[in-house]
C-alpha cells in the first residue's frame, strides 16, 4: 500500500464515524420515537408509517439521479466532494425537523413529517452515493479496497454502535421527552457535520483512474443500470440481505423490552452486536488472504443461520441473546462487506462492457438498495407492532401475550432469514466477477486506455 492509500484509507474511513451515528439513529430509533415518545394517536401513526414506507420507495428512486448529478460534477475540489458537502448541510437541517416536536398530533404533524423526511432522504443520498462512490477512485487494487472498505467499516461501524448502544439510556437518563430526544439529535448532527471534514480535506483520488470527459446523458445512466448484468443481480441480491439485516436490528429494541423483558437491556444487546462487528471487519482481510471470497460469503451466511436458530429460542436468557448476537452479526459483518466489494466491482465490469466509466450512477444502487430495505424492514415492523398487540391506541402497551411475542420473533427472525438465505442463492448463481476474470477486465481497460498503468 502506498503513502498516498495509507492516508486515503485513515481519512476515508474517519469521515464516516459521523454519518453512521446520524444514519443509526433514523434508522434504528425514528420509529421508537414516533410510537413509544411522540404517542401519536393510532390514525396518525399508521398514516406516519405509510408515509414512512412510501417515501423511501419513491427517494429511492431519485438515487440514480443523484449518482447523475455527481458523475456530471466538474469542479476544483473534483466530482465528489460539492456533492458531499451539500447533502451534508441540506440533510442535517432536515433532520433537525424530524425530531422537533412542533406539538402537532392530527394531519399537519404527517404533513410536516413528510415534507421533512423526503428532503432529507433526498439529500443523505446524495451525500451518500458521493462518499462510497469515492472508494473505487482511491485504488483499482482488489485488496487494497478491500483494506480500505474494511476501516471504513470499522468507522462507520463504531458511529453507528455508538449510537445504538447509548441512544435508549441517554434519552432516558434525559426524560425520555421529545426535547431530550431532539438535543441526541443536535449532538449526532454536529458530529456528522465535523468528521465529514477528514474526508472532505484529507483524502485525494488515485491519479491512475482517469475520469469521464464528456457529460454523462440520462441514456447513459438508463445503460448504466440496466445494461450491466453484474450490478443488477448483485443489487438483487444485496437487496435480500438488507431487507432481512434491517428487519433485524429494528426489531431489536421491542425484543429487549418485550420478549426479553427489560428494555434496559437493549444497550447490552447492541454493545455485543457491535463488538461482533468490528471484531469481524478487523480479522477480514486475515481470511481474505487465504480464502477466496465466494467461500467467505457460504461461511458467513451459515453463522448468520446458526445464529437466528440461537436467538429463536433465546427469550430471557442473556447467555443465548449474547451467542446469538455474536454468531449472526459476525456472519452479516462479513456479508456486508463483500457485498460491498462485489458492487465496487461492477464499476470496472460496466467500463469493460459499456466503455464508460460511471462511479457514481453504479454506486447509487447502495443507498437505493439501504432505503428499500429501510422502507420494507420499516412496514414489516409497524405491521407487526400492531399484530403483536405492542401498539394498540394512543400508547405502547406495557406487555405482549405469548402468541404476540411469537409474531414478534417470527418477524424478526424468521421472516429476515429467508430474504438473507435468498440472496445468497442469487449470488451463487448468478455473480460471475471472480479475481480472475477482474484481473482479465483490468488488463483489457489498460490496453484500450480507459486506465493508466499500474504505478
Amino acid at each position: 500500500m502506498t503513502q498516498l492509500e495509507k492516508r486515503n484509507k485513515l481519512f476515508f474511513g474517519l469521515g464516516t464515524i459521523g454519518r453512521d451515528m446520524f444514519y443509526a439513529l433514523e434508522a434504528n430509533a425514528l420509529i421508537y420515537y414516533l410510537s413509544n415518545v411522540l404517542s401519536l394517536p393510532l390514525p396518525v401513526y399508521m398514516a406516519t408509517s405509510m408515509v414512512f414506507t412510501i417515501l423511501r420507495v419513491f427517494d429511492a428512486m431519485n438515487d440514480p439521479f443523484m449518482g447523475l448529478i455527481i458523475d456530471n460534477c466538474r469542479s476544483r475540489f473534483g466530482k465528489f466532494k460539492p456533492p458531499m458537502v451539500i447533502g451534508a448541510v441540506v440533510g442535517a437541517a432536515c433532520y433537525l425537523v424530524l425530531f422537533t416536536d412542533f406539538g402537532l398530533r392530527d394531519y399537519r404533524f404527517v404533513a410536516v413529517f413528510a415534507v421533512a423526511y423526503i428532503l432529507w432522504d433526498i439529500f443523505f443520498g446524495l451525500n451518500d452515493i458521493a462518499y462510497w462512490s469515492m472508494l473505487p477512485s482511491l485504488s483499482l487494487d482488489q485488496k487494497v479496497r478491500e483494506q480500505m472498505g474494511a476501516f471504513a467499516r470499522i468507522c462507520a461501524n463504531i458511529g453507528m454502535f455508538a449510537i445504538m448502544i447509548g441512544w435508549e439510556p441517554i434519552t432516558s437518563s434525559l426524560g425520555n421527552t421529545p426535547s431530550a430526544w431532539q438535543l441526541v439529535a443536535i449532538v449526532v448532527t454536529v458530529l456528522m457535520l465535523l468528521f465529514q471534514l477528514f474526508t472532505i480535506f484529507g483524502v485525494r483520488e488515485d491519479p491512475q483512474i482517469k475520469q469521464q470527459e464528456g457529460k454523462t446523458t440520462l441514456r447513459d445512466m438508463w445503460n448504466v443500470i440496466t445494461k450491466n448484468d453484474q450490478l443488477l443481480w448483485t443489487t438483487l441480491s444485496m437487496s435480500l440481505f438488507i431487507i432481512g439485516y434491517m428487519t433485524t436490528t429494528t426489531f431489536a429494541i421491542y425484543y429487549m423490552q418485550y420478549v426479553f423483558g427489560n428494555k434496559d437491556m437493549y444497550a447490552v444487546l447492541a454493545g455485543v452486536v457491535g463488538v461482533a462487528q468490528l471484531f469481524a471487519l478487523i480479522i477480514f482481510p486475515l481470511f481474505s488472504k487465504h480464502m477466496p471470497r465466494e467461500k467467505l460469503y457460504f461461511y458467513a451466511t451459515l453463522l448468520v443461520l446458526l445464529g437466528y436458530g440461537v436467538f429463536f429460542f433465546a427469550d430471557n436468557s442473556i447467555a443465548l441473546v449474547v451467542v446469538a448476537s455474536l454468531l449472526l452479526f459476525i456472519g452479516e459483518a462479513f456479508i456486508q462487506l463483500l457485498m460491498l466489494m462485489f458492487l465496487e466491482d461492477t464499476i470496472e465490469y460496466g467500463q469493460w462492457k459499456l466503455h464508460k466509466r460511471n462511479e457514481s450512477i453504479t454506486l447509487s444502487v447502495q443507498p437505493f438498495i439501504n432505503k428499500i430495505g429501510g422502507a420494507v424492514s420499516m412496514g414489516f415492523v409497524s405491521i407487526a407492532l400492531v399484530l403483536s398487540g405492542i401498539k394498540t391506541g394512543d400508547t405502547a402497551a406495557a406487555s405482549i401475550d405469548s402468541s404476540g411475542k411469537l409474531i414478534l420473533k417470527l418477524f424478526m427472525m424468521a421472516l429476515p432469514l429467508v430474504f438473507i438465505i435468498t440472496g445468497y442463492i442469487i449470488y451463487k448463481r448468478k455473480y460471475k466477477i471472480t479475481k480472475e476474470f477482474y484481473d482479465n477486465i483490468l488488463s483489457d481497460l489498460r490496453a484500450r486506455g480507459d486506465i493508466g498503468e499500474k504505478k
